[in-house]
């Protein structure tokens, strides 16, 4: 048996969103009857990410989870935010922004909303998805493994979705 499931998300476009999806994947897997297989976690955008990490009790003044906040701090050493066009990055370059353009006119009245190569590559470097077993019907994540979509793009609100597909019998 296949099935699939779109979730789907309005994000704020101020800093790194971390979505839980935990429950979302684990009622996606009952509901779809299957006990022995495999559910695939994927994200559809090239600036967003699945994680699996521990859940945190610890949140800073903004409510953001500890583990997430230092794993902002190092992938901001890794890839800084990019401030400008040609500072750090050399995306976007003036075939892609016409083609943006193209497909998409007037969202970039704005320039600066395409200047998000540091979300494309941290989400290049953590991954579009995230597998876990089905075993006897449960989604083998552990007691404290928590499964999260993360949306890097700060720059504008956006439309998101992640795309749940469980393969088993």
């Amino acid at each position: 048996m296949v099935s699939h499931k779109i979730l789907r998300f309005e994000t704020k476009g101020k800093k790194t969103e971390y979505i839980n999806i935990k429950d979302d994947v684990i009622a996606f897997v009952k509901e779809s009857g299957v006990r022995n297989g495999i559910v695939n976690v994927q994200s559809a955008h090239t600036t967003c990410a699945v994680l699996f990490e521990e859940m945190v009790h610890d949140r800073d003044i903004k409510g953001d989870e500890f583990l997430q906040v230092d794993l902002n701090r190092g992938l901001a050493k890794v890839f800084p935010k990019q401030e400008s066009d040609g500072a750090d990055y050399r995306y976007p370059g003036p075939v892609h922004l016409e083609f943006a353009d193209r497909m998409d006119p007037g969202v970039h009245e704005d320039m600066r909303t395409m200047l998000n190569a540091h979300s494309h590559l941290r989400a290049s470097l953590l991954g579009a998805s995230e597998s876990f077993a089905v075993i006897d019907g449960e989604v083998q994540t552990g007691e404290w493994g928590y499964i999260y979509f993360v949306d890097f793009d700060d720059l504008r609100p956006r439309s998101r979705k992640c795309i749940l597909t469980i393969v088993g019998e």
